[in-house]
């Protein structure tokens, strides 16, 4: 039987990666941040676009977009480099890894949507932004310092999120290769 082949991908991909044997090792915050800390410094150096991200106690789900290198190539650059900063004395990744290509900017953000859910979805944070392993709590917004005007305190609003606009289905249609660039 032949071992498929992976292609070079462009464009966004959500991607899964598990941990060897399902062992939790992310329960331990320690772990994890030593993971987040791996992924940020790949995407400082270029090699990927990140746009979302979340550590599971025995996985990871990634939404990102490889520059200048393959799709295995950025997921091989992330779990060979953290099991190196690991330095663990037993295998820390099953091999291989699931990916999906991302259409569009609709698509896009759906997913993104999804990946910051699992936390909430799996019991471990009461909401996305509480959940420190992931994008959603990196990108939540600071509480705001309430002013005190007559000695009323008011709240200054947040400042809304921005979403993709959804002007025309050929606007959502957009291949995500031109928006993530």
């Amino acid at each position: 039987m032949a071992k498929s082949v992976r292609t070079s991908r462009s464009g966004v991909s959500f991607v899964t990666t598990t941990t060897r044997d399902r062992r939790p090792i992310f329960e331990i915050s320690r772990v994890a941040d030593l993971f987040i800390e791996t992924l940020l410094h790949y995407r400082t150096l270029g090699h990927y676009k990140l746009h979302a991200y979340v550590v599971m106690p025995d996985h990871v789900n990634l939404l990102l977009t490889p520059q200048s290198i393959t799709l295995e190539q950025a997921v091989g650059l992330i779990k060979n480099g953290f099991a190196h900063r690991l330095d663990a004395t037993f295998p820390v990744w099953e091999d291989g890894y699931t990916g999906y290509s991302v259409a569009n900017l609709h698509d896009l953000e759906i997913v993104r949507a999804y990946l910051h859910q699992l936390p909430v979805r799996a019991n471990l944070a009461p909401a996305a932004e509480l959940y420190p392993h992931s994008s959603a709590y990196r990108q939540a917004p600071a509480t705001p310092i309430p002013a005190v005007r007559s000695g009323t305190p008011t709240r200054s609003a947040p400042e809304p999120a921005v979403r993709p606009s959804r002007k025309s289905e050929a606007a959502s249609a957009t291949p995500l290769r031109e928006v993530a660039s």
